[in-house]
């Protein structure tokens, strides 16, 4: 095949493939029995700066209601968790988990001189950079950089996604960004496919045409490990019918099946509230909270919650204060969320945020989102994270 056709028809097939990491090595070597034993890490990423002070009610602080007459949640309503804080009712799903011991909340997190855009503050959180610092690199991204243990499998991180979001890339290690393993499969098995990459081979050694035509030698070869080892288990836990919930199953169906992956990453989008925000909020919550009750769950039945580590973020929280079109305008800082089976601090991590002490009319940050990354790196992931932060964090008590 001449070089100008190998380069359109390359193009095509990447194309139809939708994503084609060309980090993703040959796997038939690895044998099916070798299930995995490692610690997983879960990151659900809320886009859109999901209000935390309507998701986790102050409803013992009149402060809130002053400042939200018209979006507050009423205390009647609150799935109250002590007698300060207490649940969104759209969220009832997550009670159930939250008594069962397998939930955390922690307050007040954000970082020094928080940004308000969505793009800049969502780049700082994926980074793990500071402020003021831009970096090109995910914090996941540099966790497979680091030559961990387990670093080593090209597979480590998986985000369910048709797109590679920035915490997953690092300087020479990417994660990989895969819907459905069944149609990557399919789309690499084409005849059209197979054709170009049996027949290719004498641009193996060209230094651009050679990358490509690794890529997909190794996509090919990818699908074929990824598709044939997540089959083997058959899901018996019915989830709810919503986009977020299918990705999580499919975790689910990776975690139980043994794939050698130690991170994955899912979101949510939709969260920017500034015009009617309850029952766009609501709504929201309600997915969320129903996902991670069939996820959590599905989990425990299948004897993997005790080895996943669920963590939930958004860029940013809302400003305390309510606006005019009964929304709420881009924040600071804000809760996270954490399941697993092995938490050793249940239930609600730190102080309420101090209503009386705004910054700005915005709330203060208690704990620093980096403490939170350095934790589950040194304590869940085997690193030392000052070797993925770039600086020594210190850790907290949540496992």
């Amino acid at each position: 095949m001449e070089r100008r056709d190998f380069l359109r028809k390359a193009a095509f097939a990447a194309a139809g493939t939708m994503v084609v990491p060309a980090f993703m090595k040959p796997f038939e070597a690895l044998a099916l029995d070798e299930l995995s034993l490692y610690k997983n890490l879960v990151v659900v990423q809320l886009s859109g700066g999901n209000d935390g002070l309507n998701t986790v009610v102050p409803f013992g602080n009149d402060i809130y209601y002053q400042m939200r007459n018209g979006i507050a949640i009423k205390p009647d309503d609150v799935i109250k968790l002590n007698d300060m804080q207490g649940l969104n009712p759209n969220l009832t799903c997550l009670k159930e988990l939250y008594d069962q011991g397998w939930m955390s909340i922690i307050n007040d997190v954000g970082y020094p001189n928080p940004d308000r855009s969505h793009f800049r503050s969502m780049d700082i959180w994926q980074t793990a950079s500071d402020a003021n610092q831009y970096l090109s690199t995910g914090w996941i991204g540099r966790y497979l950089d680091s030559n961990c243990q387990t670093c080593k499998f090209p597979y480590t991180a998986i985000e369910v996604d048709d797109s590679l979001s920035l915490a997953m890339k690092g300087l020479s290690k990417k994660g990989i960004a895969l819907k459905d393993p069944a149609a990557l499969f399919r789309n690499t098995n084409e005849p059209f496919f197979r054709e170009m990459i049996q027949s290719d081979k004498d641009h193996l050694d060209e230094e651009n045409l050679g990358y490509l035509y690794k890529t997909m030698i190794e996509t090919s070869s990818s699908a074929n490990y990824i598709q044939n080892t997540s089959k083997i288990y058959k899901p018996n836990y019915t989830y709810p019918n919503s986009g977020f919930a299918n990705q999580l199953k499919t975790v689910s169906k990776f975690i139980c099946s043994g794939l050698k992956t130690r991170v994955y990453y899912v979101s949510l989008s939709g969260f920017d509230t500034h015009v009617n925000q309850l029952n766009q909020q609501g709504r929201l919550l309600q997915q969320y909270a129903e996902g991670m009750n069939a996820f959590v769950k599905d989990l425990h039945q299948n004897n993997k919650l005790d080895d996943t580590l669920v963590i939930t973020f958004s860029e940013f929280g809302r400003r305390v204060a309510q606006n005019a079109s009964k929304g709420t305008d881009h924040g600071t800082a804000n809760n996270m969320f954490l399941f697993g089976g092995r938490l050793k601090k249940q239930g609600i991590y730190n102080a309420a945020p101090d209503l009386a002490n705004l910054d700005n009319g915005d709330l203060k940050y208690q704990i620093d989102f980096r403490e939170v990354y350095g934790t589950i790196l040194d304590k869940w992931l085997d690193v030392n994270n000052s070797q993925v932060l770039n600086k020594r964090f210190n850790t907290l008590g949540f496992i």
